[in-house]
C-alpha cells in the first residue's frame, strides 16, 4: 500500500468560525440545502458528529456517485480542525483503501480566512495514483466550498 499526499489551499472573506461551522459542524443540514441539486442529504449513521462519528452523503440523483460513508476522526472545534476518513463508497476505491481528509481554517489578516486542506490517497498495493484520478474529486470539493462562501456572504447572521 502507498500514501499519495496532496495538499491545497484558498482564501475567502468569510470568518475561520463561520467557515468552520458551516462546512464542517453542521454541514450536514446546511449543504443540501442550498446544493440539493448535488447533495440530497447528510446523515449520521453512528455518533452526533463529533470524534467516532460516521456519517453517510447521498448524492442528489442522475450523478456518477450515489452515496460515500465518511468517519470523523478528530474534531477540533477550538483550532477549527476536522481530520476523517473516506471509508466506503462508489469512487475509485478499485485503486485507493481510503482518504484521509485534514482542513483547518485559520485567521487571515483580513478578518477571513485561509482554508488549508490536505487529502492522504491510501492506495491499494501496486498502485499508483496520478492527478487526473482525484482531479475531479477536487474541483467538486472546491465548487461547493465556493457556494458555501456565497451562501455566507448573503447571509452574515448565518453562523456567527
Amino acid at each position: 500500500m502507498g500514501v499519495t499526499t496532496y495538499t491545497q489551499e484558498f482564501t475567502t472573506p468569510i470568518a475561520p468560525s463561520r467557515m468552520f461551522k458551516a462546512l464542517i459542524v453542521d454541514s450536514h443540514n446546511l449543504i443540501p440545502k442550498i446544493a440539493p441539486q448535488g447533495i440530497k442529504s447528510i446523515e449520521f449513521v453512528e455518533g452526533d458528529g463529533g470524534a467516532g462519528s460516521i456519517k453517510v452523503t447521498n448524492f442528489a440523483e442522475g450523478g456518477h456517485l450515489k452515496s460515500v460513508k465518511h468517519k470523523i476522526d478528530a474534531l477540533d472545534t477550538e483550532n477549527l480542525v476536522c481530520k476523517y476518513t473516506l471509508i466506503e463508497g462508489d469512487v475509485i476505491f478499485d485503486k485507493i483503501e481510503s482518504v484521509v481528509y485534514e482542513v483547518q481554517f485559520l485567521p487571515s489578516g483580513d478578518g477571513g480566512c485561509v482554508c488549508k486542506m490536505t487529502s492522504e490517497y491510501h492506495t491499494k498495493v501496486d498502485v499508483e495514483l496520478k492527478e487526473e484520478d482525484i482531479k475531479q474529486g477536487k474541483e467538486k470539493a472546491m465548487g461547493l466550498y465556493k457556494v458555501v462562501e456565497e451562501y455566507l456572504l448573503a447571509n452574515p447572521d448565518v453562523y456567527a
